[in-house]
């Protein structure tokens, strides 16, 4: 049996938002080393602050200065820090109730270990050295001793107290993590490394599936049989792209296809090549180009075949 492959991975996706009057007051906010909370009908301070009371969803904008100074509600040791985490060393995360709010804010606690972390211990905020308007301008809390600050007699108005007010923030979001493609995908990728497509048949219904999932995704039971298909094949559908991709070298725009390999029972992608985007059409007939050293097909290009018969593919739609 051959081994198992694995392969790190990394999905990532920075999110654009603009910002309404209230996340924007509260961020530039802690750009100016202020924390605001909004005050809602029944005269409750949320910090983060929300645009609608989550009670009644009444709108809210009614603006509240809080202290940096506040109690901790509620902790977990995080004793091995992550990448672009908010420390390096050892911390806690903690909700932290400001005074002056009703509600607890999620941060990190610098403290040496988690022997002196208690729910109902005092903290205040250590700002970032260099602020800009997001939530990282709070570097995180820390122990502290000294008696409660007072909270911001001032509420409404906040918006227009700074200048230069943040609009708009860009969310990264990552995920890194190690996939294996389990026992049939292995076999599948081998096979391709040999400029073969392998599919698995199910003892059931008889299906061919490419790629091979180890079971059959109608009936339910596990497949074995392994059966080769294509490697040309007709085009089913496809879109084509208008928007240039990060760490792609295509020239727009391009097509995406699902294609039928002959032999399967399951459309797969790939990308459209050799003819102009425009001349992609269902039914056409493809076949695979592979690069020097590619473990799997660079695209598919026209075999100048008529195009196949609508009838032949339309289950496969």
């Amino acid at each position: 049996m051959p081994e198992v492959l694995t392969a790190p991975l990394v999905v990532e996706f920075p999110f654009t938002r603009s910002l309404g009057p209230v996340q924007s007051a509260f961020l530039t906010g802690l750009r100016e080393r202020v924390v605001l909370g909004v005050r809602t009908g029944d005269h409750r301070v949320l910090v983060p602050p929300v645009e609608y009371d989550p009670v009644t969803a009444e709108e809210l904008h009614d603006l509240v200065e809080v202290a940096p100074t506040g109690t901790v509600t509620t902790w977990a040791w995080n004793p091995a820090p992550r990448r672009d985490q908010p420390l390096t060393t050892p911390f806690a995360w903690v909700l932290v109730r400001l005074d002056g709010a009703d509600t607890a804010l999620l941060h990190a606690l610098d403290a040496p270990g988690p022997d002196i972390v208690r729910t109902g211990m005092r903290v205040r905020i250590r700002w970032a050295d260099e602020r800009s308007g997001a939530i990282t301008d709070i570097a995180c809390f820390e122990p502290y001793d000294g008696d409660p600050a007072g909270r911001g007699a001032r509420s409404g108005g906040h918006t227009g107290r700074f200048a230069d007010p943040v609009t708009g923030i860009v969310a990264p979001a990552r995920l890194d993590y190690t996939y294996s493609p389990g026992r049939a995908q292995t076999a599948y990728l081998d096979a391709l490394s040999g400029h073969r497509v392998v599919g698995e048949r199910c003892p059931s219904c008889r299906k061919v599936y490419v790629p091979p999932r180890g079971a059959c995704p109608t009936c339910g039971v596990a497949t074995y049989e392994q059966v080769d298909v294509g490697p040309r094949g007709t085009v089913t559908t496809f879109c084509i792209v208008n928007i240039a991709a990060r760490n792609l070298d295509i020239e727009v725009p391009y097509v995406y296809a699902h294609i039928a390999l002959d032999g399967a029972d399951l459309a797969l992608h790939g990308r459209i090549g050799g003819i102009p985007y425009d001349q992609v059409r269902m039914g056409l007939r493809v076949e695979p180009v592979w690069t020097q050293g590619s473990r799997h097909p660079d695209h598919y290009r026209p075999t100048g075949e008529p195009d196949a018969d609508y009838d032949t593919y339309r289950e496969l739609l």
